[in-house]
């Protein structure tokens, strides 16, 4: 399959692309800038110019691939409707190609968007009046183009997608352990996250192009929460630091962001059962909890 790919050099992407090529497909994937271009390339892919606001780009890319994973997400968070508005008119300029083919869309997400304080799975309703609603205008974009006879569906990955060189919320909070002195967590850290491994996501990246239903929403998750202090625990031993408490104004001040403080309290385990079962995935990677104390995460930073 000629896959297009967004995001394909970011943490997860690299992987993502190297997945495709290995099982046999042609990765074109879009490239922001020659550093960008240059990882692609090193990975077997094509890059392709562009970026998320170059629309024509975007149709491009998507015209020449019998599949598209969009990956890509960002802008400025201190203006969350024009994430959305962004994000979503991406997914409809890369659909659009694909209208009546029944070629695959795959669209990322994140299972932050589920509702808080118990199991949730892939037939549960996101939470609109949640933090990271701002990400369900995508998933909407994505899965209304069934109706136009695309093979849509929707990957909510875990907050936690680890794996080396990892500076997402696991690297934040070993950063703010080394410069604060304290592996906190909030309240009794009871919270729970659910956790991927990176090469665990990749498969399932591909598998959801391969095979995914249309209007599938699939949980790229393989623990479906690992208690927050059970995470604030192992940074601590590792880096022979205290683990400690903090109440949620404590958080709020002791996180580099208010926002930060309030995803680190989350409380959003994430069954991905249906995901298993529908595409015959199951995560072989290392834990989260044995990727912080035997992968990179707690090295000494290099000066």
């Amino acid at each position: 399959m000629r896959v297009f790919v967004t995001g394909g050099s970011g943490l997860t992407g690299p992987a993502v692309v190297a997945e495709l090529i290995a099982a046999g497909h042609t990765v074109t994937a879009l490239a922001r800038s020659d550093a960008a271009a240059a990882r692609l390339e090193a990975l077997g892919a094509v890059p392709h110019r562009g970026s998320l606001d170059d629309l024509d780009s975007l149709r491009r890319g998507a015209e020449a691939a019998e599949g598209v994973l969009h990956m890509a997400y960002g802008g400025d968070f201190s203006d969350l409707d024009d994430m959305m508005r962004r994000d979503r008119t991406a997914i409809e300029t890369l659909g659009a190609p694909l209208a009546g083919s029944g070629r695959p869309l795959v669209v990322t997400s994140g299972t932050l968007v589920m509702p808080a304080g118990r199991e949730t799975t892939e037939e549960d309703e996101p939470d609109l009046s949640g933090f990271a609603a701002f990400r369900v205008a995508g998933e909407r974009a994505c899965l209304d183009l069934t109706a136009r006879g695309v093979r849509a569906s929707v990957v909510r990955l875990a907050p936690t997608v680890h794996g080396p060189g990892d500076h997402g919320f696991i690297g934040m909070l070993v950063a703010t352990a080394r410069r604060t002195g304290v592996s906190a967590y909030v309240g009794d850290g009871g919270n729970r996250w659910p956790a991927v491994h990176r090469l665990d996501a990749a498969v399932l990246f591909r598998l959801a192009l391969e095979e995914a239903p249309a209007g599938s929403v699939l949980h790229g998750v393989a623990e479906s929460g690992v208690p927050l202090r059970s995470i604030a625990r192992t940074i601590a031993r590792g880096l022979g630091l205290p683990a400690l408490s903090l109440t949620p104004e404590q958080a709020s001040t002791h996180f580099p962001s208010p926002f930060m403080a309030t995803v680190y309290g989350f409380d959003g385990p994430v069954s991905s059962s249906r995901t298993q079962e529908l595409l015959g995935w199951s995560p072989v990677h290392p834990t989260l909890l044995e990727d912080l104390e035997h992968g990179d995460y707690l090295a000494p930073p290099v000066s």
